[in-house]
């Protein structure tokens, strides 16, 4: 996806000290805090629709190579910019391409591990008990609709998707005095969820574990959902982190992918 920038550096402070308090002694989730020769702690960062699907993920990872991953879940431009600044992570998993190659471009990743392992999908969602039956993106100018989430365009995959199909539909000056902006796309269906907005533009695999209705957004609407991972550079545990790269993209991390939604890279099975 096109227009992708990464922040003003300052946001990864707090980040960075978190993770080097964590590493220098604290213990992690599932991670001993013996030395290194005893457990791998291998850090990814990942976007928020990859919720489900990582966490399922790194359980098998984790039964097949004894690696216990640990996410850091977000928006992928904010996370993209946390790796610019120096974050200490070993993969890097985002909704789309434009962020990781921004990182190339600054040669925080490595080039030969980047790797598009998933395309996502973007759905229209209301509450189970919602009076709205909205069925199609143009419903969203009905005057009973009043307030319409999607993830923050300036730096969340989703938000950029949602914000091309309303103006391919031609209801973006319209329907934006109704919009509300989420830090990423899970928070973006919390907004609904808790009942703060109407209807939601997320993330189709969000939308599959949230018990709520859905209908998808067509395609042909907005620029595709490819999304991207690579291997940070300068990784102190590169093999583990290729490992989990390859994972992904492999058989068993793409029949994960699919059972929350995705398509694989390049479109629809």
């Amino acid at each position: 996806m096109t227009g992708t920038r990464l922040l003003r550096p300052g946001s990864a402070l707090l980040y960075l000290s978190l993770v080097w308090v964590l590493l220098a002694g604290c213990t992690l989730p599932g991670i001993s805090s013996a030395s290194s020769d005893e457990a791998t702690v291998l850090l990814v960062s990942a976007a928020s629709d990859l919720i489900p699907a990582f966490t399922a993920i790194g359980q098998e990872f984790q039964a097949a190579t004894g690696v216990a991953p640990q996410f850091n879940f977000g928006s992928s431009g904010k996370l993209a910019q946390q790796i610019a600044e120096g974050a200490p992570v070993d993969v890097y998993a985002s909704a789309n391409r434009g962020y990781v190659q921004e990182l190339a471009d600054l040669g925080r990743v490595l080039e030969e591990t980047r790797q598009v392992y998933a395309r996502g999908r973007l759905v229209i969602w209301t509450r189970e008990d919602s009076p709205l039956r909205v069925q199609a993106l143009e419903e969203l100018a009905r005057p009973e609709i009043r307030r319409i989430a999607l993830a923050n365009p300036g730096h969340a995959p989703y938000g950029m998707a949602a914000q091309e199909a309303l103006q391919a539909a031609g209801l973006w000056p319209t329907l934006q005095p109704r919009l509300v902006f989420g830090e990423n796309v899970r928070a973006t269906l919390q907004l609904a969820e808790t009942g703060n907005v109407d209807v939601a533009l997320v993330a189709l695999s969000l939308a599959l574990e949230s018990g709520g209705r859905w209908v998808p957004v067509p395609q042909e609407l907005h620029s595709p959902l490819d999304q991207e991972m690579a291997v940070v550079r300068g990784s102190s545990v590169e093999e583990a982190a290729r490992s989990f790269v390859a994972f992904v993209a492999g058989p068993e991390g793409q029949a994960i992918l699919a059972r929350y939604g995705f398509e694989p890279p390049g479109g629809a099975r």
